[in-house]
């Protein structure tokens, strides 16, 4: 348990200011008092309905490992974008992880930068983007919630200050296996699971997603960049439900070619690729790259890593605004009330007009063989997580804080002016999506 006079935990990491609160709990700054590294601190009830935090530590282990070592960590130098895992452990009434403190969210500088970012920031953002998904995939893992709140710079003044990272691996699935590299089987009447502004719409039809589905979000996000918006946001509907089937139906009757226009090509290009792969397809990720390559190119742009954000406050940057985000992981797994993740909502039944897009998949209601258990002892749930059918059953609940003890409660509610209250259940459903 942590000390109530110091605030360490994890045996070597002082908690901080309070940075983000959501669902799952708390996010902190933090120190390492071994090396003064600055690091951000994850508290996450252990009696929660669904608990997350040992779910992500897994993910970011496959993904870059645990260099809790700093010589392992200065030799491996992880994945670059992929935020290092330092410690996972449980704290009195909590579960603590422990990753790389970072910046802003791209969501956060493009509210900064007037909700729009110009054609070079875009194709540079994009690539970064690109390979990020990339080493996921490399992984066997699909992403299944590419949203721009979810991809963060470094720290300023620091090597990765304009590094784009992905974080918050709540939704994150294996699609094949890693020995046998085995694919997951295709299946429909999938609940949704993603955000409803870019999920694919594969997604929005109820089937299985795969790499495809990754990349073709991607491939909205940077539209949202370039546009300002997407033709589907701020649509109106009794229910939620029926809002997210038409904003299923507005991408469907959307021509790539209109979504595009008075853009480079390349990006109806990349749209029009992702959209035609095939379920198990490997995609061609050095293609799409040189795609956005060759769109600077044709705009007499250099690629000279000077971003949008780089050049507000007569160039001084973002970091030096009166008001900017907050240091750091301001929306690292704190689902906020505009992006939030779908669970148990049936998919929309409206069929892409000459559905070209899929001919290689079975027809509706055909079967194939299921490949190997993607996990020894346990099946992974929708959410991304390794589940146990009960657990699973609780994870597609809405999560909510547990009641923290008082002696938790003084030290988490410090200086800082943190708040840690014991929520009760929420009389609502699932989760809902942005639109």
């Amino acid at each position: 348990m942590a000390s109530s006079s110091s605030n360490v935990v994890g045996v070597h990491y002082r908690v901080g200011k309070k940075i983000g609160e959501g669902s799952f709990g708390v996010l902190f700054e933090g120190t390492n008092l071994l090396n003064n590294q600055q690091v951000a601190i994850k508290f996450e009830p252990r009696k929660s309905d669904a608990p997350q935090l040992r779910d992500e530590y897994r993910t970011y282990k496959i993904l870059v490992g645990c260099p809790c070592n700093e010589q392992l960590r200065l030799k491996t130098r992880g994945n670059p974008g992929i935020p290092n895992v330092y410690y996972f452990g449980q704290e009195g009434l909590h579960n603590i992880l422990v990753i790389d403190l970072l910046g802003p969210s791209l969501e956060d500088l493009f509210d900064l930068c007037h909700r729009r970012f110009s054609i070079k920031t875009v194709v540079m953002t994009a690539k970064q983007m690109l390979s990020r998904v990339q080493t996921i995939h490399e992984k066997n893992l699909i992403y299944r919630d590419i949203k721009p709140d979810n991809f963060l710079i470094g720290r300023p003044n620091t090597k990765a200050a304009n590094v784009i990272h992905v974080v918050d691996f709540g939704m994150a699935k294996q699609y094949r296996d890693p020995k046998t590299k085995q694919h997951i089987p295709y299946r429909e009447r999938k609940s949704l699971s993603g955000t409803a502004r870019y999920m694919s719409i594969n997604t929005h039809l109820g089937r299985e997603q795969s790499r495809r589905d990754d990349l073709e979000a991607l491939g909205h996000v940077f539209m949202y960049f370039l546009r300002g918006g997407l033709p589907w946001q701020g649509l109106k509907a009794a229910t939620n439900k029926q809002k997210y089937e038409k904003i299923g139906e507005k991408k469907q009757t959307t021509a790539i070619k209109d979504l595009c226009e008075g853009f480079p090509e390349e990006f109806n290009k990349y749209l029009s690729y992702v959209r035609n792969l095939g379920f198990e397809d490997t995609p061609d990720y050095d293609y799409l790259r040189e795609l956005f390559t060759q769109a600077l190119k044709n705009t007499g742009e250099v690629e000279d890593g000077e971003y949008d954000w780089m050049k507000l406050n007569n160039g001084k940057g973002w970091e030096a605004m009166k008001t900017h985000p907050a240091a750091a992981h301001l929306n690292h797994g704190l689902p906020n009330s505009s992006q939030r993740e779908l669970h148990g909502t049936r998919a929309s039944k409206t069929p892409i007009p000459h559905d070209r897009l899929n001919a290689d998949l079975p027809k509706p209601g055909a079967t194939r063989a299921a490949g190997p258990s993607r996990h020894p002892q346990q099946r992974r749930g929708e959410s991304g997580t390794f589940d146990t059918p009960k657990a699973q059953r609780k994870r597609n609940s809405t999560p909510t804080v547990s009641k923290t003890s008082d002696h938790e409660l003084a030290w988490l509610n410090n200086s800082q002016g943190s708040n840690l209250v014991p929520r009760k259940r929420p009389k609502t459903g699932p989760k809902k999506a942005s639109h």
